[in-house]
């Protein structure tokens, strides 16, 4: 029951910082356009997230005729919990699971979200949201090489898939440091994964509509958008404890997080989408050769600190 209460309790702050990263999002991307945004619903527009998602629940539920109704009606439940359930990760010291293999499973379940995606895009019968739903595999499937092949190379240098064992080798230096290259190829590539500008073209809305979501509104919609952003909460935590030297218990750890959440913001507000042809230009040449070589470079270093430990 501990654990339960634990899940429960660490699910319900995720779903409220969700509410107030959009009301972050929506300040953030107002003020670089020398605008307020959200001023009039409670203090300074504090309210407004509890009142986007009250209005989005509550307005009239409408299901295209053509679509495979039971497949689109649950996918946006399975597309929330897909990313919720990656939450389990986030390191404990007491009353949760500590993962042994942790990497692997944050592979395994990041993986699971393209399956919300196809579904979504094929489930809709729309022409729209097919097309979006296309575009975000080939994008996911192009980055998520990249992406594991990184990560690969951080398992044989810390010769470990727990994430605690990654904090405790940060104490002295961080991980950013020594790999800034990786550092920002890693950024890049999370901001592919998770379809944001200037990645976002499952949801290109100057070329289609919205999308895969194109048919989705009120609560459908509602929970497409909290999977989305729990998600990318997910990955700036991730990036922190990676790279930035992480110690949760620490409050250094939350302004790192929030920093890092904010400079997703950023780059949404400063760039143009990219063309799709570069996108894949730059996951195959760029991205992918130098993850491979950065993979093949650790493991020279590995084998070079294994050779002097037994001389």
């Amino acid at each position: 029951m501990l654990y339960l209460f634990s899940y429960l309790f660490l699910l319900i702050f995720v779903l409220v910082s969700v509410g107030f990263f959009t009301l972050l999002e929506r300040k953030v991307l107002g003020y670089i356009q020398i605008r307020k945004g959200p001023t009039k619903v409670g203090f300074m527009g504090l309210l407004q997230p509890f009142s986007d998602g009250m209005k989005l629940f509550f307005k009239e539920q409408f299901f295209p005729m053509n679509s495979n109704f039971l497949v689109y009606m649950i996918c946006p439940f399975f597309s929330l919990t897909q990313s919720l359930f990656m939450w389990v990760l986030f390191p404990y010291y007491v009353n949760m699971l500590e993962f042994d293999l942790g990497l692997l499973f944050f592979l395994s379940c990041s993986s699971l979200s393209i399956y919300g995606l196809i579904i979504c895009g094929w489930s809709s019968n729309s022409v729209y949201s097919m097309l979006g739903c296309i575009r975000s595999v080939s994008q996911a499937i192009s980055y998520e090489v990249s992406l594991s092949l990184l990560l690969l190379g951080f398992f044989l240098l810390v010769d470990s898939y727990n994430l605690m064992d990654f904090i405790f080798l940060q104490n002295s230096i961080w991980f950013m440091f020594i790999s800034l290259p990786i550092f920002l190829c890693w950024i890049s590539c999370c901001m592919a994964e998770s379809n944001r500008t200037p990645f976002d073209f499952s949801e290109g809305e100057s070329e289609l509509v919205s999308g895969f979501n194109v048919e989705y509104g009120g609560g459908g919609f509602a929970f497409l958008f909290i999977s989305e952003y729990s998600s990318i909460i997910f990955i700036c935590l991730f990036t922190c404890i990676l790279f930035l030297g992480s110690n949760f218990n620490s409050l250094i750890f939350y302004i790192k997080l929030v920093f890092m959440c904010f400079l997703f913001i950023w780059v949404r507000s400063t760039l143009p989408r990219f063309r799709y042809d570069k996108l894949m230009y730059l996951a195959w040449k760029c991205y992918l050769p130098m993850s491979l070589n950065y993979l093949i470079f650790f493991i020279l270093l590995k084998s070079l600190s294994i050779y002097h430990f037994f001389l």
